[in-house]
C-alpha cells in the first residue's frame, strides 16, 4: 500500500490529509445528528405533563434548555409563555436561527473536500503526464521504459485517489443536508406543536405559571 501511495507523487499528501478530515467529520456528524440527540420525541409530552402538574417553573425549563437543540427552541418559548403567540414564535425562530448552524457545523468543509478531491487527483494527473513526457524528451524511449511507466502510473494513481475520496465525501454531505432539513422541519413542527398547545390550556387559566410568575419578579 505505501509503494502504491509513494507511486502517486507528492500530490497524495493533501489527498490522504482531505481523506482523514473528511473521515472525522463524516463520524462525528453521524453521531451529533442522532434525532434521539437532537430532537428527543418526550420533550412536548413532557412540558404538558408540567403544565399539567404545576410544575412548570425556573427550574425545569433550565434543564429543559440543556438537554438538546430542540430543547434549547422550546425553552425559548417557554420564557415567553405569557406573551402572545406571536411573540412566543418570534423568540423560537430567533433561537432557531442560532441552532441551525451548529446542526450544519464542518459541512461546509466536508462539501469543500469533495470538490477539491478530484480537483487534486487531476493535478496529479497533469504532473504524470509532465513527467511522462520529460521522460520521452530527455531520450527514454522504448529500450528504457522506466521513467514512462513512473510517470503515467502516477498519472492513474492520484486520479483514483481523488476520485476515492470525492465520491463518498459528496455522497455523505448530500445525505447530512437531507438531514438537517428534515431534523429543521421535524423541530419546526414540535415547536408549533407546543404553541398552539400551551395557547390552547391558557384560555382557561386565570392565574400565572412560575415560569411568568418568577419571569416578571
Amino acid at each position: 500500500m505505501f509503494e502504491i501511495v509513494k507511486a502517486g507523487g507528492w500530490v497524495m499528501v493533501p489527498i490522504i490529509l482531505c481523506s482523514i478530515v473528511a473521515l472525522a467529520i463524516i463520524g462525528e456528524r453521524l453521531w451529533s445528528l442522532q434525532r434521539k440527540r437532537i430532537c428527543p420525541s418526550r420533550l412536548v409530552p413532557q412540558i404538558w405533563q408540567w403544565v399539567k402538574d404545576g410544575q412548570l417553573d425556573a427550574s425545569h425549563v433550565a434543564m429543559l434548555r440543556s438537554d438538546s437543540p430542540l430543547g434549547r427552541i422550546l425553552a425559548a418559548g417557554l420564557m415567553n409563555l405569557r406573551r402572545d403567540r406571536v411573540t412566543m414564535k418570534e423568540a423560537i425562530e430567533d433561537v432557531g436561527r442560532q441552532v441551525v448552524p451548529e446542526l450544519e457545523r464542518y459541512l461546509n468543509t466536508l462539501g469543500t473536500i469533495a470538490s477539491i478531491s478530484p480537483l487534486l487527483g487531476l493535478l496529479g494527473t497533469v504532473t504524470g503526464i509532465i513527467r511522462a513526457f520529460h521522460a520521452l524528451s530527455e531520450g527514454e524511449r522504448m529500450g528504457s521504459p522506466t521513467l514512462l511507466a513512473g510517470g503515467i502510473s502516477e498519472a492513474l494513481i492520484a486520479t483514483a485517489a481523488g476520485l476515492l475520496v470525492a465520491i463518498p465525501s459528496l455522497m455523505f454531505y448530500r445525505y447530512f443536508r437531507g438531514r438537517v432539513d428534515e431534523l429543521v422541519v421535524y423541530m419546526e413542527q414540535e415547536s408549533l406543536k407546543m404553541v398552539e398547545m400551551l395557547h390552547g390550556e391558557r384560555g382557561g387559566e386565570k392565574e400565572a405559571t412560575p415560569v411568568a410568575r418568577k419571569k416578571r419578579t
